[in-house]
């Protein structure tokens, strides 16, 4: 059901040893970018705990970024924010034990019925059967639907504002917004720098544009965009990529 198409990205070169580390993005805001997928994790630390921004590919994955978290930040992940449910994204979810887990609105119901589609997808994918069917049958529906607007006290003055943009790359898109200096707005697969913006079936083509254009809202002219694949990247990227997709998709109805 997601396939991520011809672009897959299992030869990306963030899967050398010198890639795989945490960048500061603001204080106390982090992202790395893991092997194989070039996926982007993120985590903000706030008094309360951190929050983290998908949760990797596998339980294996997870385990991973949970240490390296905690010996970064010096706290647990108590709360974790999918921005899509795609495997590459959610199926690290499970390791976090005790946390809150948010996503869109739908979201929990696709992944109650999804997860052996999911677990498939991934193996078609690359990932190591074992380990798909491992985090399929663990896998963790979210606690809490974000219709809207939800804005997270993460503790210390610090914030999270979680923002449902979809539907677009697929049903349940999710951004979110850490205000600061600068501001930082994790856009999920709704931004890809590393690679053309994929579009499988669950993707909603024709409304894509415009949650690009509700990101650019969301961040301004100055935020750092932090993309579901590649490099962070700034406004004038996400405006050009805008574009790009309204050109590609002139032609689709959904």
């Amino acid at each position: 059901m997601q396939p991520f198409g011809e672009d897959t990205r299992q030869n990306s070169s963030a899967g050398d040893a010198g890639d795989r580390r945490w960048e500061q993005l603001a204080p106390g805001v982090l992202r790395r970018r893991l092997p194989q997928w070039d996926a982007t994790v993120g985590a903000v630390s706030g008094d309360g705990g951190v929050l983290l921004i998908d949760a990797g590919s596998s339980l294996r994955e997870g385990a991973e970024i949970r240490a390296e978290v905690r010996a970064r930040l010096g706290n647990r992940v108590t709360r974790v924010v999918l921005t899509h449910p795609h495997f590459d994204h959610v199926f690290g979810t499970a390791v976090f034990s005790g946390a809150e887990v948010y996503a869109a609105v739908g979201a929990a119901g696709l992944l109650s019925r999804n997860a052996e589609v999911l677990r498939d997808d991934a193996v078609a994918n690359g990932l190591l059967e074992d380990e798909a069917a491992e985090a399929a049958d663990v896998l963790v529906r979210p606690h809490h639907a974000v219709s809207g607007q939800l804005t997270l006290d993460l503790g210390g003055g610090r914030e999270a504002v979680l923002v449902n943009v979809g539907p677009a790359h697929t049903e349940h898109d999710l951004a979110v917004l850490v205000p600061g200096t600068p501001d930082v707005v994790f856009c999920g697969d709704l931004v890809e720098e590393s690679g053309t913006p994929q579009a499988g079936p669950d993707a909603h083509p024709s409304r894509w544009p415009a949650a690009l254009d509700r990101l650019l809202a969301l961040g301004g002219e100055d935020a750092l965009y932090v993309p579901g694949h590649g490099a962070v990247v700034d406004a004038q990227f996400v405006r050009a990529q805008r574009e790009e997709l309204a050109h590609r998709f002139a032609s689709y109805g959904r």
